[in-house]
C-alpha cells in the first residue's frame, strides 16, 4: 500500500495496471478502479467487504461517457445538466449502475485519462465514509485487502457522502438525501 500525494500521472498508471486507489473526492475519500477491469472491480467488493448485489457507481466525466452505458432520455438529460458536475448519483437503468460526475478536478482529469471509473466510499461496509485520511489508513491498516495506492490530498472539507437519486420509476425518487 504505498501513499503519495496528488500525483495525476502515478494514479492513471495505477488505474491502467488494474490497480485500486483512494482518491479524494468531491464530497469523502473514495475507493476507485477501472470500471472496465473485473479483477480490479472484484477487488474493491473485497477490500471494502460490500455486499456483491450492491452495485458500485461510475464516475464518468459527462453525460455523452454516461450514454455509453445506459439510454438517456431527455428529461434525464435535463436535470443530469443541472446537477453535474457534482454531488448527485443518479440510478437510470434497473440492475445497471449509478452515475456520477464528480465536480473535482483531479478525479476528472484520472476519468478523462483512465475511462470510467468504478467507485465507493472508502471504508469498510457499514462504516461511516470519511474526510479525513487518517482514518482511511486506519481503515485499511494491517487488512489482508486493501487499496494498492493511496492518494493522500490531507483532510477534505466536511462533506457528506452524494446525493442518489433513482430513476427507474415513473417518478424520480431520492434513496439518499
Amino acid at each position: 500500500m504505498e501513499i503519495v500525494k496528488l500525483d495525476s500521472q502515478k494514479a492513471i498508471k495505477a488505474l491502467r495496471l488494474g490497480m485500486v486507489l483512494v482518491c479524494p473526492t468531491d464530497t469523502v475519500y473514495g475507493l476507485i478502479c477501472d470500471a472496465a477491469n473485473k479483477k480490479a472491480v472484484e477487488k474493491i467488493y473485497k477490500i471494502k467487504k460490500r455486499p456483491k448485489n450492491k452495485l458500485l457507481p461510475i464516475f464518468v466525466k459527462d453525460i455523452k461517457m454516461a450514454k455509453e452505458f445506459v439510454e438517456i432520455n431527455p428529461k434525464q438529460e435535463k436535470f443530469l445538466k443541472k446537477v453535474w458536475p457534482g454531488a448527485v448519483t443518479v440510478v437510470i437503468e434497473k440492475n445497471k449502475s449509478a452515475f456520477r460526475m464528480p465536480n473535482h478536478k483531479f478525479v476528472l482529469n484520472l476519468v478523462k485519462h483512465a475511462g470510467p471509473l468504478a467507485e465507493t466510499s472508502a471504508n469498510i461496509s457499514g462504516q461511516p465514509a470519511t474526510t479525513k485520511i487518517k482514518e482511511v489508513l486506519k481503515y485499511f491498516k494491517g487488512r489482508k485487502y486493501g487499496p494498492d495506492l493511496i492518494i493522500d490530498a490531507g483532510d477534505l472539507k466536511p462533506a457528506k457522502p452524494s446525493q442518489v437519486v433513482d430513476f427507474t420509476g415513473s417518478k424520480p425518487k431520492v434513496l439518499r438525501k
